[in-house]
């Protein structure tokens, strides 16, 4: 059995805007832009990845634990290197989490094993990228 794939196409537009999209189309493209001005960057978009995979992973986890959740809010800041490459070097995610069963305990380990072992944008990270999180359980 071959391996799963994902495969993306991106168009040039101007200066450095993108469009990118699955190349089957039928889903709406992204627009990315490189100077951060009239579109999301690569690496902010790199950001909404990884945060929305691990909010995905962490709905399916705390289901699994029958919390019925009301909202789910999760900021992510990224620290890149000041030289080149500018990659990211460190992740802090702020959860903010409301639902019937939410408590501390689960969210926490939802949130863990998300970020540790099941999302997949996270584990495709470099390793040496710290990743810190803050979790707010409200009634």
């Amino acid at each position: 059995m071959a391996a799963p794939q994902v495969s993306m196409v991106a168009r040039w537009r101007e200066g450095l805007v993108f469009e990118s999209g699955p190349p089957a189309g039928g889903r709406s493209p992204v627009t990315v832009d490189g100077n951060s001005q009239v579109a999301i960057s690569p690496v902010e978009l790199l950001l909404v990845a990884a945060v929305t995979c691990s909010m995905a992973d962490v709905v399916i986890i705390l289901e699994k634990q029958r919390v019925r959740l009301r909202t789910l809010d999760v900021a992510v800041t990224g620290t890149r290197r000041e030289t080149d490459p500018r990659r990211l070097t460190a992740l802090h995610f702020t959860w903010t989490v409301a639902g019937a069963g939410a408590d501390e305990t689960k969210t926490r380990r939802a949130i863990d094993l998300s970020l540790e072992k099941y999302c997949s944008v996270m584990t495709s990270l470099a390793p040496d990228i710290a990743v810190t999180h803050h979790v707010a359980v409200a009634a």
